[in-house]
């Protein structure tokens, strides 16, 4: 007799759908292998990122199923934008009647899609659960700790992950699987090397003769002096045979525009990219300056210099092997661990996040759980 499990997968934003690009494939091949006992999928992409070119080309890039639900939240306030989220799920939810709702990350999309599930007792399933910077001034380490402390499945990445949730006392459901990102990473590295030279052509870039940058987190963003440091590192360590290149995150357009600040000569701006030229830019570059989470890690896996601008990150292997150095926003830091990148003295243990076929275990559980 066959079955199925209904899962209800939550997304909102770029990372997110690469996550879960990972773990759809990763469904389709198990109902492939066992169509007695189908995982039934049903996407709701909440419209956190609506942009064009932070959304809809990620479906169409990543090969993942296109939304079922398509709530078209759009931006606002913390509040207003969870608030409206979890309306909109909640709704969902009530149609759908799933076995599980999938959340990945630390978005407001994660924390809307887990409160809403836990208000209707539906499963939870939180990938890439466990992280903590210990910075609760940030909104995604909120987001967080509340999914993980509603959440009946905890997928972590890393030993470090499974220690923190143990840490505040959750160890019932917690499962220590790998990155799921470093399965997309592994799909997708061949996918990007077929478009490395049209992308470096086209922005006039060889190989290791430019820095990457990506900024777009609120701590950075929304503080005038840091985003002027950041940006008075970047022009410092710039010059016309090495610039500084930076897709540039819409809200860091926006707050670039309200604040009135000037790009610096060598800080190339462009418009975002999409994932797969994204990989081949960072493939390519002498070092990643970033304030991203999932870029940092991302570095490490392509041996790339990587100087983080935060003040701590949950990505701690990351530090400790040696490929990412924190800075925050000081712009002489900035310039320190740049001119110091190339001697890092840096340790690469792959099996730190895991072998690859994290989403395929995520599958199995869920499986061997009904």
């Amino acid at each position: 007799m066959s079955k199925s499990i209904k899962l209800v997968t939550v997304v909102g934003a770029r990372p997110q759908f690469i996550k879960a690009a990972a773990v759809s494939r990763a469904i389709a091949a198990h109902n492939e292998k066992f169509p007695d006992s189908i995982l039934e999928e049903k996407i709701v992409h909440t419209g956190q990122h609506y942009d064009e070119n932070m959304s809809k080309v990620f479906f169409d890039e990543l090969e993942i199923p296109h939304p079922d639900y398509n709530l078209g939240v759009g931006s606002g306030s913390h509040g207003e934008q969870t608030g409206k989220m979890l309306q909109k799920i909640e709704d969902v939810l009530v149609r759908e009647t799933p076995d599980f709702t999938i959340v990945y990350g630390d978005t407001n999309s994660t924390l809307a899609g887990a409160l809403a599930a836990a208000k209707l007792h539906i499963q939870i399933a939180h990938v890439e659960a466990g992280l903590r910077s210990f910075n609760r001034r940030m909104p995604e380490e909120i987001n967080r700790v509340l999914a993980d402390h509603v959440s009946d499945f905890l997928f972590c990445p890393t030993e470090a992950a499974v220690n923190n949730l143990s840490n505040e006392g959750i160890s019932n459901g917690v499962y220590q699987v790998g990155d799921v990102m470093y399965d997309s990473i592994l799909f997708y590295a061949k996918k990007a090397k077929n478009i490395e030279q049209k992308i470096l052509k086209q922005l006039g870039l060889d190989s290791k003769s430019y820095y990457l940058a990506t900024v777009h987190r609120a701590e950075n963003t929304d503080n005038i002096k840091r985003l002027r440091n950041i940006f008075e590192g970047f022009n410092n360590i710039s010059a016309s045979e090495c610039p500084t290149l930076l897709p540039l995150h819409p809200r860091t357009k926006k707050k670039l525009s309200e604040l009135g600040l000037v790009c610096p000569n060598y800080v190339r701006i462009i418009e975002p990219v999409s994932y797969l030229e994204m990989i081949a830019l960072e493939q390519n570059a002498r070092a990643i300056l970033t304030d991203s989470g999932g870029i940092q890690k991302e570095a490490y896996w392509f041996k790339v210099p990587c100087i983080t601008l935060r003040e701590e990150t949950e990505w701690v292997e990351t530090v400790q092997s040696g490929w990412n150095v924190i800075v925050g926003a000081d712009e002489q830091s900035i310039i320190n661990a740049v001119s110091g990148a190339d001697k890092l003295h840096a340790i690469y243990q792959r099996a730190i996040y895991g072998n690859g076929d994290a989403s395929n275990r995520i599958c199995e559980i869920i499986q061997d759980s009904s």
